[in-house]
């Protein structure tokens, strides 16, 4: 790849790479972009922020030949440029790295980096020990070495999106857009990936990356754009923008706090698990939430927090322990059980796990209180209409019609559909696993008002998180899990970032 100076070396601002100049995109009466010009240089790591909704999406799309703008103009290199098709764009050194890759899983590692681009020997048939001297050379590039004879299935996430960067790399693209990289990946994976979007910025490349934790931003971009309902609010260097100032920036108004006062008068236990074993996985968790509490679990990665829920909640077997509410105690594998008894799981892959894409949003906010809404057998449309539109106006849902399939609300306003899906059973017991993944600061302060207002209410709140800042701010306690056993139990005053990380890598005193 040919070496440019880098946007932290160079003092005078050079041509970019590619910019886009007032462009414009609407989607029938929806008007996704207004007028918004953006440009990426050599060397340079561009953040784009913004709420879901906020027409970043849309510039992705536009970046890397989905759509075409309606209005204003795409320049590659100084010129214009109209892209056919995401391989058009492929071709002229644009590339995109989604949040969730897709590939061929039984094909190998070097299989899919040259996907469509094998090299060929005579009579045209691949050469495959150049495919894979290749993919060696593109890996050990990007400083993480991977057999590339391994199939893909199987491998983490944050090796998936390293072998879409080596496929970028493989097709010399030196425009590379990064789309919520890091929204599945632990931290130690995500610091390995900011130091090869680093060095690939030190040779050359223009980046565009995309998050919703703003910490990300900091500790690796160079220059922020913020976007707001389609148009333009501002680009700078990130230095010289605060942190309040971006949130203020992003969501048209100063978020003061972003984790709600909570004063709490804690009741009896509704929520006790004594003893919860499943073979490989976790081994003799106990502990219990209380009425008007909220308790955080947290933990690393692997370390079990998210089985511990699927048990207790009957999604996943158990081996041995009780799980008991309100008294009741549930039996094991049997979620109706649970859900009768008043407890609900939000999951943490809201589109595998808790929505049904395909479906409308109205059906899917109605799929855990089907018996109301099917007498029977039968669905009564008016009933199921009622139902979605009572919790979507009390979770601010942005829809455009009740009939639209799910899939195409924004990340936050489906998250709050699976949220309005299970407080809709009128629980007693709320299990929610990564509830603010992937959403935007201005949900997030919605959703944490939301889960504070419930537990005040008088619900019991079993909140896994990976984001510490969530967990310390939102907890009355804090369950730290490490290799599948409770390792510590701290009080709001005790939960610190440093003393749940100790317990969490099995370092605690």
């Amino acid at each position: 790849m040919k070496r440019f100076t880098t946007f932290r070396e160079s003092e005078v601002r050079v041509r970019p790479l590619l910019e886009l100049r007032d462009v414009g995109k609407s989607f029938q009466a929806v008007r996704a972009l207004r007028g918004v010009s953006l440009s990426l240089h050599a060397g340079e790591v561009h953040a784009l922020a913004g709420e879901n909704g906020a027409g970043k999406s849309t510039v992705v799309r536009i970046i890397g030949g989905e759509h075409r703008p309606d209005a204003g103009e795409v320049l590659l290199d100084g010129e214009p440029v109209r892209f056919a098709s995401p391989r058009d764009a492929r071709r002229r050194g644009v590339a995109v790295i989604h949040q969730e890759p897709v590939q061929f899983p039984d094909l190998g590692v070097a299989e899919n980096v040259f996907m469509g681009r094998q090299p060929l020997r005579r009579g045209r048939r691949i050469d495959r020990r150049e495919m894979h001297r290749r993919t060696t050379e593109l890996l050990d590039l990007l400083g993480v070495p991977i057999d590339p004879a391994r199939p893909t299935r199987g491998l983490s996430i944050a090796d998936q999106q390293i072998i879409e960067i080596a496929k970028a790399l493989s097709a010399d693209a030196r425009v590379i857009v990064m789309d919520e990289p890091t929204a599945a990946l632990s931290a130690v994976e995500a610091r390995r990936l900011f130091r090869v979007a680093r060095g690939l910025a030190e040779r050359g490349a223009a980046l565009l990356f995309i998050s919703h934790r703003l910490e990300e931003m900091y500790e690796l971009c160079d220059r922020v754009t913020v976007l707001r309902d389609g148009a333009l609010v501002s680009t700078d260097p990130i230095a010289e923008v605060g942190h309040d100032e971006l949130v203020r920036r992003m969501v048209g108004r100063s978020v003061e706090q972003l984790f709600p006062a909570r004063r709490t008068e804690v009741g009896e236990p509704r929520l006790v698990v004594e003893g919860l074993t499943r073979a490989g996985v976790f081994r003799d968790v106990s502990f219990e939430v209380r009425r008007g509490e909220i308790v955080g679990l947290a933990g690393l990665v692997g370390s079990g927090r998210t089985e511990v829920a699927r048990a207790v909640f009957g999604v996943d077997g158990r081996d041995a322990g009780t799980v008991r509410v309100d008294g009741v105690e549930l039996p094991p594998g049997d979620p109706r059980a649970a859900i009768d008894r008043g407890v609900a799981l939000v999951p943490e892959d809201r589109r595998e796990q808790g929505l049904v894409p395909e479906l409308s949003v109205e059906r899917n906010a109605s799929l855990a209180r089907l018996r109301r809404v099917s007498p029977l057998g039968i669905t009564r449309r008016r009933r199921e209409r009622a139902l979605a539109r009572e919790w979507g106006g009390r979770l601010s849902v942005k829809v455009g019609r009740w009939t639209d399939p799910a899939a195409t609300l924004s990340g936050g306003n489906q998250q709050k559909v699976v949220l309005g899906k299970w407080l809709a059973t009128e629980p007693s017991v709320l299990i929610v696993d990564e509830p603010t993944r992937g959403i935007d600061i201005g949900t997030k302060v919605e959703v944490h008002a939301l889960l504070a207002d419930l537990a005040a209410g008088g619900m019991a709140i079993l909140l896994i998180s990976s984001e510490l800042p969530e967990v310390l701010g939102m907890a009355d306690r804090v369950l730290v899990v490490h290799e599948g056993r409770i390792a510590a139990e701290l009080s709001g005053a005790e939960a610190t970032e440093e003393a749940v990380m100790r317990a969490a890598t099995g370092s605690a005193a």
